[in-house]
């Protein structure tokens, strides 16, 4: 069953991209790469996942060499900058194919999308659960010399081959699968099972078409989520912004151009049944004044301060976060999509409340005096450790072993202060931001608030 697939430009230097495909113990100068570039070529031709290069073919180009062939074709039409090659993938579910067939489904794929014009590399890796095939495509036709283009249509073509040659082979096809479409940054986040910008769009559309009956109702729910439209319905393509988002995202490139929203609202408007529960349930029923009412509740705790207070609410809200649509028909995670995306970082949060519960620490003057504490005691720690360690070197054999322990366990006593300090450092470096993402949450219940008086006023008319 195919999950998800996708690509993504890659810039730098193609014979470092290559050399580090083949041979990834080979020493490679990360100068040449960006963070981000280098963890993606730990996946390409990577033998350790590739099972010895079985599941390595390539499409145009010579399998012992693809690039010198690339880099012939770059030279030959003059065009060596920009995007050097754009790097895909094609992933499936767990149990649902054999490496064999995965990557004979990738080869057809890459095939029909790109063969006629480019050269290919294509890999199957086996380090996952999940058997996934990874293409490399130069950017530079080696037959006409023109440059792709990476259009959004060319993201939608690529998952309709897929699921295409997936049907012919007698693979069931994942309906709605999600796909990369452009932010390579993103590839990563879904990696990890997390969620992206586009996947908190995807989701949030969907759920404003479910409680819509007109364009004029979709977007002002989708205002009232924090999202800002940059194009409005006067556009082929309408889009959105949100707070902390670098640019623009149009609907289509999500999965929903303006007359597949419209088919939808149209069936919503002439549904009896919809219309009445649209009209009947408020959608932010019971999100009303939570920051109210949780910092009302919070305050209760003596030793709760201006740092410790906005930070248990910001947990608390990414907690909500994760109440399904199944677990609760009206929501009550997060309206702001910023924080919300905060979601991926719930672990990090629940271990900064955990060290200012632990020690009561409520200000920002009694984290500093924390942290001062804290590295006091590791500075005294190493220091003691240091007197041992140079009296290993002067002490007779038959005392070495005990001074060896001795040093261990001071160690062993570091390790956790360590933790802390770091925490308590993050506590402190991202203190602003929380305050920031709690003030942006706020205005949006206000909006919203807003908006459904609005509402209930229109029908009560």
């Amino acid at each position: 069953m195919l999950a998800t697939t996708g690509f993504w430009p890659v810039k730098g230097s193609l014979k470092d991209v290559i050399n580090y495909a083949e041979n990834p113990d080979k020493t490679t100068e990360k100068r040449f790469l960006d963070d981000d570039l280098y963890r993606t070529l730990t996946y390409a031709q990577n033998d350790d996942k590739t099972d010895q290069k079985m599941y390595v073919s390539t499409i145009n180009c010579p399998k012992n060499d693809p690039y010198g062939a690339m880099m012939a074709t770059k030279k030959q039409f003059g065009k060596l900058g920009g995007n050097v090659a754009y790097h895909g993938y094609q992933s499936f579910k767990t149990d649902e194919v054999t490496p064999e067939a995965a990557h004979q489904i990738g080869l057809e794929t890459a095939e029909r999308m790109w063969g006629n014009e480019y050269q290919i590399v294509v890999t199957t890796h086996l380090n996952t659960d999940n058997v996934h095939n990874h293409i490399v495509l130069n950017s530079v036709s080696f037959k006409t010399g023109r440059k792709f283009e990476n259009h959004v249509s060319d993201h939608y073509r690529l998952r309709e081959i897929s699921d295409a040659v997936c049907k012919e082979r007698g693979k069931a096809v994942l309906k709605n699968a999600k796909f990369y479409s452009g932010d390579k940054k993103a590839y990563w986040v879904q990696q990890a099972g997390k969620e992206t910008h586009r996947d908190i769009l995807r989701k949030d559309i969907e759920y404003c078409i479910s409680l819509s009956e007109d364009r004029y109702d979709f977007e002002c729910r989708m205002k009232s989520l924090g999202y800002t439209f940059t194009r409005g319905w006067s556009y082929e393509e309408p889009s959105v912004i949100a707070p902390g988002w670098k640019r623009s995202v149009r609907l289509s490139s999500v999965g929903y151009p303006m007359y597949k929203l419209d088919d939808l609202l149209d069936k919503n408007y002439y549904d009896e049944e919809v219309l009445f529960n649209i009209r009947k349930y408020p959608i932010y029923y019971k999100k009303q004044t939570p920051l109210y009412d949780l910092t009302r509740t919070m305050k209760r705790a003596p030793w709760m301060g201006a740092l410790a207070i906005p930070l248990f609410l910001l947990l608390e809200l990414l907690y909500l976060s994760t109440v399904t649509q199944e677990e609760d028909k009206r929501p009550m995670y997060p309206l702001s999509p910023e924080l919300r995306a905060e979601a991926r970082k719930l672990d990090q949060y629940s271990e900064d409340v955990k060290l200012l519960a632990k020690y009561h620490i409520g200000t920002s003057q009694e984290l500093f005096s924390f942290q001062e504490q804290m590295q006091h005691q590791l500075e005294e720690l190493s220091e003691e450790r240091d007197h041992i360690r140079n009296q290993i070197r002067r002490a007779p054999e038959e005392e070495k072993a005990q001074l060896k322990l001795d040093a261990k366990e001071i160690t062993t006593k570091m390790s956790p202060l360590r933790k802390e300090l770091k925490i308590a450092n993050r506590i402190a470096e991202r203190s602003p931001k929380v305050m920031e993402l709690l003030e942006l949450e706020r205005q949006m219940e206000l909006e919203t608030l807003e908006h459904e008086r609005i509402k209930e006023w229109s029908y009560e008319r």
